[in-house]
């Protein structure tokens, strides 16, 4: 990547202003225009090297303040039809598949919120009963130890 573009990175990667026109002020904060911003961004998303650019809602902060890592043991030939159902609901943050352990049998996690305990057993019970996976396990968050989007490109020191 060149400088330019690790600039972009940087400022996208520090988040996007609350603003009637947000690319316009980010590219004016690296010395660029809106279009040049805009058509990188573009040329990104066309080559693969993103797939969305989307906002990040603090949980919390909009009062949904239980989470639930849902852990499913779904049959390998339902992965893909299970994960585009999960991952549709709107409580559902993340949707992955891992690998299976031995004496950890499940292989796809999906990141639950809600305003309570109930609501996330409710979600949980709404995808178990869509998908006919009911061998799962919510795993609620107790502590926070750290919580940030990552940074490819950190600002360079003074």
């Amino acid at each position: 990547m060149n400088e330019q573009q690790k600039r972009i990175i940087r400022a996208l990667q520090a988040g996007l202003p609350i603003s009637l026109e947000p690319y316009k002020e980010v590219a004016a904060g690296i010395g660029i225009t809106e279009e040049e911003l805009l058509e990188q961004i573009g040329q990104w998303k066309a080559d693969g090297t993103i797939r969305r650019l989307g906002a990040i809602l603090r949980h919390h902060d909009a009062g949904y303040s239980t989470n639930a890592m849902g852990v499913w043991n779904v049959p390998d030939d339902q992965v893909e039809s299970f994960g585009a159902e999960a991952s549709a609901l709107p409580q559902v943050s993340h949707c992955y598949q891992r690998p299976r352990f031995a004496d950890f049998r499940y292989n796809l996690y999906t990141m639950i919120h809600g305003k309570t305990r109930a609501e996330c057993e409710e979600v949980a019970r709404r995808i178990s009963e869509q998908n006919g996976i009911t061998e799962y396990k919510l795993l609620y968050t107790t502590a926070e130890f750290k919580k940030s989007s990552p940074v490819y490109f950190a600002e360079k020191p003074e």
